[in-house]
């Protein structure tokens, strides 16, 4: 695969994860996710899952298996996110390592092909489903409501990478990349 097919989300979607709808994973044919945390389910300060994704996961169970892999260290942390969620986690993933996505994905017993993966992240989070395989879906960061303004350093050097590689990264819309899940 080139760096342009590894980096492009098959969906892009214009908001945070709570955007994404049990409608889209059964047009997509996706019967189960693989979770991102840090900035994707909640932002890097939290330590608590907020009502609103409390809902979109028990709205989400019922369509799809879901598993957390994050690259965070902090069994801390992340163990305290995912019980509140009452999800499986896997910490330390170094994605985009496949390693511990893989393992997420076998305890699913799905084929690959109808798990997504959901991050924030392109060079992490859909670089790592993308060589396993997967449906990638990137969203956008989920931000800290107490702070007003903040800017994404990171991903903003990933989105000018990326479209150097001749990745298209249409700002604020849904992009289908490669399946045509309907």
């Amino acid at each position: 695969m080139s760096w342009d097919e590894l980096l492009q989300p098959d969906l892009i979607l214009g908001g945070p994860i709570l955007s994404l709808t049990p409608e889209m994973l059964q047009q997509y044919n996706l019967k189960g996710l693989v979770l991102d945390v840090d900035e994707t389910l909640v932002p890097n300060s939290s330590t608590q899952a907020s009502e609103a994704l409390l809902l979109w996961v028990e709205q989400i169970r019922q369509v799809a298996d879901l598993w957390l892999v994050s690259n965070n260290l902090s069994k801390n942390r992340i163990s305290k996110i995912a019980k509140s969620l009452n999800l499986p986690y896997l910490l330390a993933a170094r994605k985009p390592s496949r390693q511990k996505i893989r393992q997420a994905v076998e305890a699913m017993q799905l084929p690959v092909e109808q798990v997504g993966m959901v991050g924030d992240r392109l060079f992490t989070d859909v670089l790592a489903g993308n060589r396993l395989g997967m449906f990638t879906i990137l969203v956008e960061p989920m931000v800290d409501p107490a702070v007003a303004v903040r800017s994404f350093p990171i991903r903003t050097i990933e989105v000018l990478l990326s479209q150097a590689f001749g990745v298209s990264l249409p700002a604020k819309q849904q992009n289908l990349k490669k399946h045509d899940r309907s």
